[in-house]
């Protein structure tokens, strides 16, 4: 193997090993071309299944999983491909390459660039978020379309806390649980890669009070960002269609740009609408 065995795990390393064990305990043997024989008592594969599909020991499948290992991105992949992970499953367990951890985390202030393009994005709802998705910048589309950042508290001032933790959410997103569980999964795998990050923690503390969460991030599901159109149903503006589209700064690392596009000409309407009497 490519690193050495270490005896202490991290919590990196034994999220990780939960990670692979949730997903080892959900593939059928007949899925990979096992027997499923009667009265085999693993739910799943074994250890030694997994590691012989994988091409590495049983011993060394085995460490992994008990997060007592750091590892090489050629095993990391083996070992998905064996699970038989999608392309975000995998993405995710590759993040964990210790080699390759992720910069450390951007101070939450906006540059000048990025308020000055949330701005022009009026009346379509903008907004910038840091690393751990709280808001930073906003315009008066954004404050129109789901609540006014500022008469949050700092701490409240987060897209995952909005959604889980604010009540009018789950009227006004008309696919709340879908786009709820999509946007956790994004959170979850975001968070799996800096476990020591205090404000990280204390999100998941504070979505976790809330029963589809607790539920959702028990199954460790991960999700990667999608382009989509999301549905709206707005006590003012009525139903909208909005396009959300996500955009990286490549000049602050870490921060996001996220706005919201109307999908129709009705929403094209509503929108400026909403902004112009808010």
């Amino acid at each position: 193997m490519s690193a050495a065995r270490t005896p202490a795990p991290t919590t990196a390393r034994r999220e990780l090993g939960a990670f692979l064990r949730s997903r080892r305990d959900r593939l059928r043997p007949d899925a990979v071309g096992l027997p499923d024989a009667p009265g085999r008592r693993t739910p799943g594969l074994r250890r030694s299944e997994v590691a012989r599909l994988a091409g590495i020991s049983t011993s060394w499948y085995t460490w992994l999983e008990q997060g007592r290992v750091r590892t090489s991105e050629q095993v990391l992949r083996s070992v998905a491909r064996a699970l038989r992970l999608n392309a975000v499953e995998a993405a995710h367990v590759l993040s964990f390459v210790e080699e390759s951890a992720p910069p450390s985390w951007a101070p939450s202030w906006a540059s000048p660039n990025l308020l000055t393009l949330v701005r022009t994005m009026d009346p379509h709802p903008a907004v910038v978020l840091d690393p751990h998705w709280d808001l930073i910048a906003w315009n008066a589309g954004y404050a129109a379309l789901l609540t006014d950042p500022a008469r949050l508290r700092p701490k409240e001032r987060n897209l995952l806390w909005l959604v889980f933790r604010w009540p009018p959410a789950r009227s006004l997103l008309m696919d709340w649980e879908q786009d709820a569980r999509a946007l956790l999964g994004q959170f979850r795998a975001r968070a799996a890669r800096s476990p020591q990050d205090p404000r990280f923690a204390e999100l998941v503390g504070e979505v976790l009070t809330d029963p589809h969460a607790a539920r959702w991030y028990e199954q460790r599901e991960t999700a990667g960002y999608q382009p989509a159109v999301r549905r709206f149903h707005h006590p003012v503006a009525g139903r909208l269609r909005l396009r959300y589209v996500k955009l990286a700064a490549v000049e602050e690392p870490g921060h996001h740009f996220l706005t919201y596009l109307p999908d129709d000409p009705a929403t094209e309407e509503a929108v400026r609408m909403l902004t112009a009497t808010s």
